[in-house]
């Protein structure tokens, strides 16, 4: 009778295909690489335009200089605004989830995640998250909880990339019907996050809860709607400042472009290359300055609520000290009258 096999020497390995183990190992490297990853993209696409605008460099000198500090200060504006308007839907959100964490201490913890989207939108929401939660762990639901609290909020901006994306189709030369499959599915998400948000019995559900409530959930649309608003206002303004004769179309299919872009690890050049993606046609000098000035407001508004939030932390730490030493004089006062009257 022959030797039976050990169970462990027969057990045949498994087997993987070859682009299955070549996109495991990508995202290992993409995760740990992160920052290496938005440097080089971000030379690269820097790189790209330069050598696209190297040409034209004078004219886009003379876009650049066209601009108003006065347009540039109401874009600025704008966009704090924009920032401003999402973090209070957020912050109706996670009210709805259960959280009651103060305004104030959530919109520092969003300021944090526009600090952390300059490298890209990923770190930011993460930024955001673990801001959020490390200020406030009391009153701020769990991680879970908090990452189903996006999906509202990214679920009514992609509803209208998806109502506007028939302004993709000439610049990009898209199909017709692409939109209307975009609208589609887009809605058909929609409606699969209301449907889990309507379900019981796990925590990742209840960060959908303000699709359960219509007033709530039409609170956190107007919000939504009005930084939306605010950005294509901002791309508009700018790009008139530059000479560019677009329209609110133009404007929109900008800011989808840019939205899109996002998404890729190419730094600070995501607003120039959007631009030109879209309106190069009607001049890549002027259009890539708008661009280049969108990312500068961008920046400058974000970093304002930034430093709004720093200030407004230490503000709010001196006046705990403050009181804590107050509560000290009062207590050593308190222990020595009792033995001045007994002497």
């Amino acid at each position: 009778m022959p030797p039976m096999e050990d169970a462990t020497e027969t057990k045949e390995p498994v087997i993987t295909s070859r682009p299955a183990a070549v996109w495991q190992a990508t995202r290992r490297f993409a995760r740990r690489h992160t920052k290496l990853i938005t440097i080089a993209g971000s030379l690269i696409a820097a790189g790209i335009l330069v050598a696209i605008l190297w040409g034209r460099r004078d004219e886009f000198a003379t876009a650049l200089s066209s601009a108003s500090i006065k347009v540039l200060l109401a874009a600025s504006a704008l966009q704090l605004v924009a920032l401003l308007s999402r973090s209070e839907a957020w912050h109706v959100s996670i009210n709805a989830a259960g959280g009651t964490v103060p305004r104030r201490v959530l919109y520092r913890a969003s300021s944090m995640g526009y600090v952390g989207s300059l490298v890209n939108a990923q770190v930011g929401t993460a930024a955001r998250i673990a801001a959020l939660r490390r200020s406030s762990p009391e009153e701020s639901p769990g991680i879970s909880t908090l990452i189903a609290a996006e999906f509202p909020i990214l679920a009514v901006e992609a509803s209208l990339a998806a109502l506007t994306s028939f302004t993709l189709v000439v610049p990009l030369g898209l199909p017709w019907w692409l939109p209307i499959v975009c609208l589609v599915v887009v809605l058909g998400l929609s409606a699969g996050l209301r449907h889990l948000a309507l379900r019981e019995g796990r925590l990742l559900w209840s960060g959908l809860l303000v699709l359960r409530s219509w007033r709530a959930g039409g609170v956190l649309v107007g919000f939504v709607l009005i930084a939306v608003f605010a950005q294509i206002l901002r791309n508009w303004m700018l790009l008139h400042a530059v000479g560019v004769d677009a329209s609110l179309l133009d404007a929109i299919a900008v800011l989808i472009a840019m939205v899109t872009l996002t998404q890729l690890p190419i730094g600070p050049s995501t607003g120039a290359a959007a631009a030109v993606l879209i309106l190069g046609r009607q001049g890549v000098a002027a259009v890539a300055a708008a661009g280049l000035l969108s990312t500068v407001t961008g920046t400058v508004g974000g970093l304002a609520f930034a430093a709004w939030a720093g200030a407004d932390r230490l503000w709010v730490g001196s006046r705990a000290e403050a009181a804590l030493r107050a509560r000290r004089k009062s207590l050593t006062r308190s222990r020595r009258s009792p033995t001045r009257r007994s002497g």
